[in-house]
């Protein structure tokens, strides 16, 4: 009996145990490609390389650094991207999973200031690949968590065109140099939606 009753409570806590298991977080996710007119390293130097510099190719980011020792891209590099001018808007993201050989890296957000994403569950795959000598193409995969969770579905179409114009920027970036800003960004995507037509 005492045998039956030991067996019982273990079956009881065992299945007492799944269930108190924390059920995964509901999160949301997208895909961003963009097709480059630059050969593969080219691009892979501005997104891969120039971690630190992302300012420079993108079109909210006010500025940008490396961080906590790190002095170029590579595995465990870290970087805060400032959204103002006082740096009280910031992310600050780590690159893990680096992969130079197939162009690929997973950024890993670990602070996030004053946005309303939860860090335990944002981050993006980066990569780039290979369609001829002189073209490229650029795929942004995000999964991200808002707090509240419930504005998930309403940030995800803002998120999805923020990475829509980055792309842009960095198209514009690796084919000229020149640095990418909010001033700038809406000539830089008027010439690139003119030139788009003219070659489809």
């Amino acid at each position: 009996m005492k045998k039956e009753m030991l067996g019982l409570v273990i079956v009881v806590l065992f299945f007492q145990g799944i269930f108190a298991q924390e059920k995964p977080k509901k999160t949301q996710h997208f895909v961003v490609s963009h097709i480059i007119k630059a050969p593969i390293d080219k691009v892979w130097k501005v997104v891969g390389e120039d971690y630190g510099a992302v300012a420079y190719s993108h079109p909210k980011i006010v500025s940008s650094n490396y961080v906590n020792g790190s002095l170029k891209g590579g595995e465990g590099a870290e970087r805060v991207c400032n959204f103002n001018e006082k740096g009280t808007k910031f992310l600050k993201e780590k690159m893990i999973n680096y992969d130079p050989e197939n162009y690929t890296f997973k950024n890993v957000l670990y602070q996030a200031g004053k946005f309303p994403v939860n860090p335990d569950y944002t981050y993006a795959i980066y990569k780039i690949e290979k369609i001829d000598d002189d073209t490229s193409r650029f795929v942004f995969d995000m999964t991200f968590r808002t707090k509240p969770a419930f504005m998930g579905s309403i940030a995800k179409g803002s998120f999805k065109k923020l990475i829509a114009d980055y792309a842009i920027a960095i198209e514009h970036n690796v084919n000229t140099g020149e640095k990418v800003t909010k001033d700038n960004f809406r000539a830089i995507k008027k010439e690139y939606k003119r030139s788009s037509k003219s070659n489809p």
